[in-house]
């Protein structure tokens, strides 16, 4: 398995308020977190580090090692992590109302197990096919899901940024948390809507897809997205699933 992650601030940010990294557990098994933050100066980048850092850290001296403990493990820690965030909030004005997205893929030999909260997606690039594995928790997706407007009109509206749930709040949050088999050669992206709103999924399908290195593949991805104006802060955390997996 390979893993290759990049953040950039965009074009058009002064701060860049994402932030992603990978932890070991002490069955060895492997985390990969990513998170968009947001809130007044500042405090989208301490919401966003707080998360991926507090997640992380407990997934350092847990011992879960199946997709069946991962679940709960998740719900239960981002959770913790949603309280912390709103607390700190409450401490320090100038950060009151911060709050982040999460989408986090514990790496299994046989399967992987995703947990989100907000609009940062992840999907399965797998025979030269693109899936988006998660459910954007978005007002624009709500009204395109009761079909009220488009998704070409959801690509361009107004308020298309406007989370309808996130990590950071004073009530306990909802976290979707999914079960998925790999298999050899999969691909695995987890990225910030700084790349989805400015790449289009076929061109994503074929960056990924390409016959450059892991490493390439990532810079491409984040350069696609500033060649397409870069609006916001990009993020592309990239997994390779080399090998066969365990019948």
């Amino acid at each position: 398995m390979e893993i290759q992650f990049q953040s950039d601030i965009g074009k058009r940010r002064h701060t860049n308020q994402d932030y992603a990294n990978v932890f070991t557990n002490q069955s060895g098994t492997r985390l990969a977190i990513l998170a968009d933050g947001m809130g007044g100066h500042l405090a989208g980048d301490v919401a966003s580090k707080m998360v991926v850092e507090g997640v992380g850290e407990a997934w350092q001296v847990s011992e879960v090692n199946d997709c069946e403990d991962a679940p709960p493990w998740f719900r239960q820690q981002i959770q913790v992590e949603n309280e912390k965030i709103y607390r700190e909030g409450l401490e320090h004005p100038a950060m009151q109302g911060m709050g982040t997205t999460i989408v986090t893929a514990a790496l299994f030999d046989e399967c992987f197990v995703l947990a989100h909260v907000g609009d940062s997606r992840a999907y399965l690039i797998r025979d030269r096919k693109i899936q988006q594995l998660t459910d954007d928790h978005s007002l624009v997706n709500e009204l395109v899901k009761s079909g009220e407007i488009t998704e070409e009109m959801a690509a361009v509206h107004p308020q298309k940024n406007i989370l309808t749930r996130s990590v950071g709040v004073q009530n306990p949050i909802a976290v979707d948390v999914s079960r998925h088999i790999c298999q050899a050669n999969d691909y695995l992206l987890l990225c910030s809507d700084g790349l989805t709103n400015m790449v289009s999924e076929e061109l994503i399908l074929a960056l990924v897809t390409s016959d450059a290195s892991i490493e390439e593949k990532t810079k491409r991805l984040i350069t696609a997205a500033n060649e397409a104006g870069g609006a916001d802060n990009i993020t592309v955390l990239l997994i390779h699933f080399e090998k066969e997996a365990t019948p």
